[in-house]
């Protein structure tokens, strides 16, 4: 597994800032129709079970707002991924779907509430970690133009930050040529529930990525 640690900056900050990391060798392609399916039939099972008016208040969604707010970052602004990917669905929107990674990211995000980021592991340089972006940083995010990521909790390696819970930039982005993987869950509320989603994050990987060689780690 590849080396991954919280800085104690952001552990002051956080205190129960915690990492949910699978890394896995994998086959990228084109999702299938049993992967749309699945996600597909919890979407649906979302828009009965929640209200839009509601989603900021679900717990894991409303630990990691209370975090940026204590970092200087506006929570509607720069929305957590799960709460913009789950806002996206409430609003009648279809999510995207890219890959079966990308869209496993997702389904595991969608069932879990937590942010998931996926990168491509080739891209990233041992030793990484999770800490808080410095002024003035910022990267292109996947699909977007450079997204202003100081004060953000961001993942970063030597050679620079490359993700967070609100959007990823595009040097580990998930391509068809990718082959090995990390997943990481972020939790700003412990670790509780977190290996049940690993364990979810494997099973999907491995039915539906031809997932092997699979490591998984939970960093606190």
């Amino acid at each position: 597994m590849i080396d991954i640690s919280i800085c104690e900056e952001l552990k002051k900050v956080c205190p129960q800032m915690t990492l949910g990391c699978i890394q896995a060798h994998v086959t990228v392609e084109n999702s299938s129709d049993s992967l749309l399916k699945e996600i597909n039939n919890y979407c649906d099972l979302l828009k009965k079970e929640i209200h839009i008016e509601a989603l900021s208040t679900l717990p894991r969604i409303k630990a990691g707002r209370e975090v940026y707010k204590k970092l200087g970052k506006a929570p509607s602004k720069y929305r957590l991924s799960s709460e913009a990917l789950i806002r996206r669905i409430l609003q009648g929107k279809d999510i995207y779907k890219i890959n079966n990674i990308v869209d496993i990211n997702n389904l595991i995000s969608l069932q879990s509430k937590f942010p998931v980021g996926s990168y491509d592991i080739k891209n990233l340089h041992s030793p990484i970690l999770l800490m808080i972006g410095k002024e003035g940083e910022q990267y292109k995010g996947i699909g977007k133009e450079l997204i202003n990521i100081d004060n953000l909790p961001v993942l970063t390696d030597s050679i620079s930050s490359f993700g967070s819970p609100t959007s990823d930039s595009e040097r580990a982005m998930i391509t068809y040529n990718v082959n090995e993987i990390l997943i990481c869950v972020y939790s700003f509320s412990g670790k509780t529930d977190i290996e049940t989603f690993l364990k979810y994050g494997i099973k999907l990987l491995e039915k539906h990525a031809a997932g092997s060689d699979i490591e998984a780690q939970i960093i606190e």
